[in-house]
């Protein structure tokens, strides 16, 4: 078992394939096994999805935002900005972990899937991935 702790760029809010990032900073990878991700933040999630049409990343982030709004009487915690509870909410629905195999020393995600950062606040940090390589 290998792990890898990388951190990402800062993204802006919304939805981001981060495949490629991923794959620079994890290193070779075994003939079979899985990658474990797991996201160490509360107000960001990681995910798979289509990875060939970046309409989907904007609808997402549509969808997410009309559904999930900033600015709700009935939140209390607020102390970070409007975009806090809302982000802590994101992320649940997202989550921050995901496992995909490993064959022939490659990832295995389908033809169309794409690792995703989603990131719900509006001025976020870097965010950090241990990534779990088990054989």
């Amino acid at each position: 078992m290998k792990q890898i702790e990388f951190t990402l760029p800062r993204f802006k809010q919304g939805f981001h394939i981060i495949t490629d990032i991923v794959i620079a900073n994890i290193g070779q990878l075994p003939k079979t096994g899985l990658l474990h991700l797991f996201l160490k933040h509360t107000s960001a999630g990681i995910c798979i999805n289509e990875n060939a049409d970046p309409s989907v990343l904007h609808d997402l982030n549509e969808w997410f935002n009309r559904n999930i709004k900033e600015n709700e009487p009935y939140y209390l915690h607020i102390y970070e900005g409007q975009d806090d509870m809302p982000a802590h909410i994101k992320s649940i629905l997202t989550s921050c972990e995901i496992t995909i195999p490993i064959s022939g020393g490659k990832l295995n995600l389908g033809t169309w899937q794409g690792i995703y950062l989603a990131e719900f606040r509006m001025r976020a940090s870097e965010r950090t991935i241990v990534a779990t390589i088990m054989e």
